[in-house]
């Protein structure tokens, strides 16, 4: 994994640990309090997952 993708990997992981500690445990998760941090969390699982795909192309693309 390259340098780049190490930053964001722990960037990500940050935003969602953040975000969890940050949640109204006793409200529902939906409430409204609570939204802004379960889209941030949502978003912070999105780039993981692009994370994890670039990675994977730039892998099959050094390989040619």
């Amino acid at each position: 994994m390259e340098k780049t993708y190490k930053v964001f990997l722990v960037l990500f992981i940050v935003f969602i640990a953040i975000n969890l500690y940050a949640l109204d445990w006793k409200s529902e998760i939906l409430s409204e309090d609570n939204l802004k941090f379960v889209f941030s969390i949502a978003t912070a699982i999105i780039g993981l997952i692009l994370l994890f795909v670039l990675n994977t192309w730039s892998k099959i693309g050094a390989k040619k």
